[in-house]
């Protein structure tokens, strides 16, 4: 296959897809350029291309009124493409802005994505130094650690929103937020998708997709095929919401 070895001249080796996407967007109609390595071996071309709208946003927003007299900020993400992260925050101020006590994030029927997009916004709710999510493999370079290095978002709790179609980065989000306390999941078990796959390409040109690890939760528990189970199956009261989260940290502390 094709690799993009360069964008304007930056070296992206060793960037992440969500680096990559951010240097290659930028106002529709203007361009940018790109030197591409065909296959392994394969001579290195320059292009330049013309950037147009592919990306919407996959975050919905609104603030809505409770009983008990408090605002709900509502989130909707359907996936983790490029503008997730930029427009997921853009959303949190801004309901932050018009009032939200609290927050409902909904990632139901939410497959995935870029799994970055994911890890970077469990960050946005984390303490600096929270797990993130572990990956685990044979090899000793897929065997890491991701924790959130800088300080939260929002620290209030947040109730998540889930079920059996909410699968791979939604599940690293929900079960970031869940095992560190910063959150209750509602709904149905997840999907159970937390596999790291890679394409290697045989001499034929053709590639074969390797497994060559898998995700695990900060409570070290494995995703794919368990998925994760949810606190409640109903949307539970403020009040309960509370207690579960004391509970869950009064647990951790031991």
């Amino acid at each position: 296959g094709d690799e993009i070895l360069t964008v304007n001249g930056d070296d992206i080796r060793g960037k992440s897809a969500v680096e990559v996407s951010s240097l290659l967007q930028g106002p529709n109609g203007t361009s940018v350029k790109i030197e591409v390595k065909h296959g392994n071996c394969g001579p290195v071309h320059s292009f330049e291309v013309q950037r147009q709208l592919v990306a919407r946003t996959p975050v919905l927003y609104r603030l809505e009124d409770a009983e008990n007299g408090m605002s709900i900020g509502y989130i909707r993400l359907k996936e983790f493409n490029a503008l997730a992260i930029k427009d997921l925050v853009t959303a949190m101020k801004r309901l932050q802005e018009m009032g939200s006590s609290y927050f409902i994030l909904d990632l139901r029927d939410n497959l995935g994505g870029l799994v970055q997009a994911g890890i970077e916004i469990a960050k946005l709710f984390l303490n600096e130094g929270e797990t993130v999510t572990y990956t685990v493999g044979r090899d000793s370079q897929y065997q890491t650690t991701i924790t959130a290095g800088a300080a939260p978002l929002v620290k209030d709790p947040v109730i998540v929103l889930v079920n059996n179609k909410t699968a791979s980065a939604s599940e690293i989000v929900a079960s970031a937020l869940h095992d560190n306390c910063r959150a209750v999941l509602v709904g149905e078990r997840t999907f159970g998708k937390g596999l790291i796959q890679s394409v290697f390409e045989l001499d034929d040109g053709s590639g074969v997709v390797v497994t060559i690890g898998k995700y695990a939760t900060p409570n070290h528990m494995d995703i794919n095929g368990n998925g994760i189970e949810p606190d409640y199956r109903s949307l539970p009261a403020w009040n309960e919401v509370n207690k579960h989260i004391s509970q869950c940290k009064m647990l951790r502390q031991g």
